[in-house]
């Protein structure tokens, strides 16, 4: 394929990419984004393997192939509650591919860069292949631990070391110096010279990426996966610029700066600033609602599958808001099923979904239309929150922190000024939870303890399902006293 054409295929590429970036923004249009996407890829990919630049075909295909066999059988097998650990996984890989590619182009001989570089050229070349490697690094070690934190392979609670900020700045510093060294002792592409210092480069990065990821703590970790999204596009961006492809180049700013985007909305709605998130340590000090002096005042009532069953049957507008307890049960489904009975007697029933309910960016969003609940009655926040005051029942299904009224009516609380779901302001609130602990933020939840509202203990899904199995019930029983 000549390069005016591999020009052309890594133009329309970029295009679709784009047009899946548009498409994602919304339910509606998010399978034709993915699609756009799909095809954008396998045009980048078939371009870049019948380009002029690709010469060994027998090992490009022997890396490809595996890799299209690998990914799809372990996406295939998993759930979408384990979505989060994929996407985590997925950014490491890219991670450690521009640390791979970074040491590689380095070692690389002059003859085979096409020209060799001399002053300012060989300059920029070493400095985009040093900070490649040290932004792939980071990527690769804070998103492993990010997997480990999801899989509770690792504590969810913040690392909190002493002196830990200290620590960061010293490994920053650490990676500049040895900066200048890489610098001063390369003296030409081809050398090897400069090979300790970028390896011991890669070493602090890939400390600090660990140290990073393990000081945040799970309350945090949507703003995580959507920070190591935006950390894997500048490291896809900088191999492009070490290996000179425009579309590399191009896909990882789009895929760096809305990861970005993305992380700093997730921090907006919930009232933290972006270097609050980085630098670790939310929610350490909490004490939890079992036994501690700082638990909201006043008693948990609870309630009954029979006694919710009765408040659904009798109300005329119902929202319910999910969280991630509803994704570890994998209710999904059951609540789909009772929706629909809902609507098909007429009551209004809408789902409420918070920015940053589960443990990524529109979990709650996928799980739905995994269950073909209808897009139109999924809503946003901000679009349903003066709404709750006109609600009969609100369900709320494995959420904690999202619709904890301390962040209003508590200046005091670590979460204090967090939007949340306003539910304690419908006429009855019933709440699925196994316990009274508190969720990530590690912060009390006095929901549980208004008047309005009731406990119903116990697994989602089985809650869910009895709830379910009951209405079904009553369903059946109504045609055939009409009979």
């Amino acid at each position: 394929m000549s390069n005016n054409l591999v020009t052309v295929a890594y133009i329309a590429a970029i295009v679709l990419f784009i047009l899946s970036l548009g498409g994602l923004s919304t339910q509606e249009t998010a399978k034709r984004g993915n699609l756009y996407g799909i095809v954008g890829m396998v045009l980048a990919i078939g371009a870049t393997a019948l380009g002029t630049g690709a010469t060994n075909y027998g090992a490009l295909f022997a890396m490809i192939v595996p890799g299209v066999i690998i990914g799809a059988v372990l996406a295939s097998r998993v759930d979408m509650t384990e979505m989060p650990e994929l996407v985590a996984m997925l950014h490491s890989f890219v991670g450690l591919a521009a640390v791979l590619v970074g040491i590689g182009n380095y070692l690389q001989p002059a003859s085979e860069l096409g020209a060799e570089l001399v002053g300012v050229e060989e300059t920029i070349h070493l400095i985009e292949i040093y900070v490649g490697v040290f932004i792939g690094a980071v990527t690769f070690t804070g998103s492993v631990i990010a997997f480990g934190k999801l899989k509770a392979i690792i504590s969810s609670k913040p690392l909190t070391l002493p002196g830990r900020h200290l620590l960061n700045i010293g490994l920053l510093a650490g990676t500049v110096a040895l900066g200048f060294v890489f610098m001063g002792s390369s003296g030409g592409v081809q050398g090897t010279s400069g090979l300790p210092a970028l390896l011991g480069m890669c070493g602090l990065a890939g400390l600090l990426g660990a140290h990073l990821v393990a000081a945040i703590g799970g309350a945090d970790m949507p703003v995580v996966i959507s920070m190591l999204n935006s950390y894997s596009g500048w490291a896809a961006a900088a191999a492009g610029f070490m290996l000179s492809n425009d579309l590399l180049i191009v896909t990882g700013a789009l895929v760096g700066s809305s990861g970005a985007i993305l992380s700093i909305i997730m921090c907006q709605a919930m009232n933290r600033s972006f270097i609050s998130v980085i630098l670790g340590g939310f929610g350490q000090g909490a004490v939890s609602a079992s036994g501690g002096s700082s638990a909201p005042g006043g008693t948990a009532t609870s309630t009954t599958v029979e006694d919710t069953v009765e408040l659904l049957n009798e109300a005329s507008s119902v929202i319910i808001t999910p969280g991630y307890g509803m994704a570890v049960a994998q209710a999904q489904h059951a609540v789909a099923d009772i929706t629909k009975i809902l609507r098909d007697r007429g009551t209004t029933v809408r789902f409420g979904i918070h920015p940053v309910a589960g443990r990524l960016p529109g979990h709650m969003n996928v799980l739905l239309a995994e269950a073909n609940v209808p897009y139109d009655i999924v809503l946003e926040m901000d679009e349903i929150n003066e709404d709750f005051g006109k609600t009969d029942v609100v369900l709320v299904i494995g959420a904690n922190d999202t619709v904890n009224p301390s962040a209003m009516e508590d200046p005091t609380s670590p979460i204090a000024g967090m939007p949340v779901l306003e539910v304690w302001n419908a006429a009855n609130v019933i709440v699925m939870k196994r316990g009274l602990s508190v969720g990530y933020a590690g912060v009390d939840n006095p929901l549980f303890y208004k008047d309005n509202s009731k406990m119903l203990f116990g697994d989602a899904k089985a809650n869910v399902s009895a709830i379910l199995a009951q209405m079904q019930t009553v369903d059946a029983k109504v045609p055939a006293m009409a009979g």
